[in-house]
């Protein structure tokens, strides 16, 4: 009998997301409503929906798709950001957890969205793999990852970071290793799934000023790591840097991102 000794997705990511979970609920998270609103809709979320938000996060996905009358369920590794999620979306069902091993049963969900969670999953493989298990043999699975980072605003402000980032779990994919699309349909192919359609959508970063959206930067669990060994100084002045280019008139900040989805079947 052989023993998983690849990390699961509370022993790595737990404490990272979490550590800042309330400017990642009131600044960040924000930044990617558009791609949210958009997967909902093209997958015709409604009252009829059993959804799965699998590393829900703070919840904003979660309450939008409570909103349209769905069934929803989310899991996330992070107790802070689930206290926030349960705030906002007190009809839907939360639990703490690994995406390697949902604790749900087979054929369970009508939809299971993983925005911008399962790369960074102890080990992606098998926690799509855990998507496909509990989605309807009818139903789809979503995988949200970023979009092609050349020329991207934003891809320019996360390599600003990359020389203090640790370097990532043992297999896991970087940030970017998804945005091909033909390495992100093998990615769901080789969780047993049928990649269908892959589209792209441009959620644009808006914050008020440069303190506000070093804040919410280093809410993200990538943040997490280069704050504790090198200080929180050292990581605001690099995102403070890297955010000049994109000042407006008036001092807020407009930073262009496009983020890549595909909508696979069981």
């Amino acid at each position: 009998m052989t023993t998983e000794l690849k990390p699961r997705t509370s022993e790595v990511n737990g404490k990272l997301w979490g550590s800042r979970a309330q400017d990642w609920a009131d600044i960040q998270e924000a930044t990617v409503r558009a791609v949210y609103e958009e997967v909902l809709e093209q997958l015709a979320v409604g009252g009829r929906t059993k959804f799965l938000d699998a590393g829900c996060g703070s919840g904003l996905a979660a309450s939008l798709a409570e909103a349209l009358g769905a069934e929803v369920f989310g899991i996330d590794a992070s107790d802070p950001l689930l206290e926030i999620a349960e705030e906002l979306s007190p009809e839907s069902n939360f639990r703490k957890g690994d995406l390697e091993e949902l604790p749900y049963k087979d054929n369970q969900f009508d939809l299971v969205t993983g925005f911008n969670s399962f790369q960074y999953a102890g080990n992606p493989s098998a926690a799509l793999a855990e998507a496909k298990r509990v989605t309807k043999p009818s139903g789809r699975v979503v995988i949200m990852t970023w979009g092609e980072p050349e020329g991207m605003e934003a891809a320019q402000v996360i390599t600003a970071l990359k020389p203090l980032l640790p370097p990532p779990p043992k297999d896991a994919p970087g940030p970017f290793a998804l945005s091909d699309e033909a390495k992100l349909r093998e990615f769901a192919s080789s969780a047993g799934l049928e990649p269908l359609e892959v589209f792209d959508v441009e959620s644009p970063w808006f914050y008020s000023d440069s303190e506000t959206a070093v804040r919410g930067l280093m809410s993200a669990g990538t943040a997490a790591k280069p704050i504790e060994v090198l200080g929180e100084d050292v990581v605001a002045k690099a995102f403070a840097k890297a955010l000049e280019p994109f000042e407006q008139e008036g001092g807020s900040i407009s930073i262009d991102a496009t983020f890549r989805c595909l909508i696979a079947k069981p």
